[in-house]
């Protein structure tokens, strides 16, 4: 099995994890996340991870989401895996979003590891885009 595990600072990994339950389907137990909460300490996150990668086995492969490259979520998530020997299945990506998460979903039982990684980090930035509407000036509205 593929997993998909969601880090990050606050309460954004389990929201993010809860608004891809709305879109790719709830309870999937493909879908792991746990965050780093205000006030809590390196070693509580350390066991939380822990405790949340217990059900990975050996076969399995994680594709891993963080929100910032070099925060503590990813680089202690980091350490975790390579302490329980599943950092060389594990392929980590910084910079999560909707999109990205939500296409990972769906397309990652569909390509090997490599082939996802490479279709998910352009699917992600190309996420980021300025929405505007256009506002007209219409003297006969007022």
């Amino acid at each position: 099995m593929k997993y998909i595990v969601l880090v990050s600072h606050g309460m954004f990994a389990p929201g993010l994890h809860d608004a891809l339950g709305m879109l790719a389907g709830e309870n999937r137990t493909d879908i792991l996340s746990t965050s780093l909460k205000n006030g809590m300490g390196a070693d509580e996150f350390t066991e939380n991870f822990r405790k949340l990668i217990s059900v990975v086995k050996e076969e399995d492969e994680i594709l891993l989401f963080a929100d910032l490259l070099g925060g503590s979520p990813l680089t202690v998530s980091a350490n975790v895996l390579a302490e329980e020997g599943l950092l060389g299945r594990t392929t980590m990506i910084t910079g999560m979003n909707l999109p990205l998460v939500l296409s990972a979903a769906v397309m990652k039982d569909d390509m090997d590891m490599e082939e996802l990684k490479e279709a998910l980090i352009p699917e992600g930035q190309d996420a980021i885009a300025e929405f505007t509407v256009q506002v007209t000036d219409n003297e006969e509205d007022i």
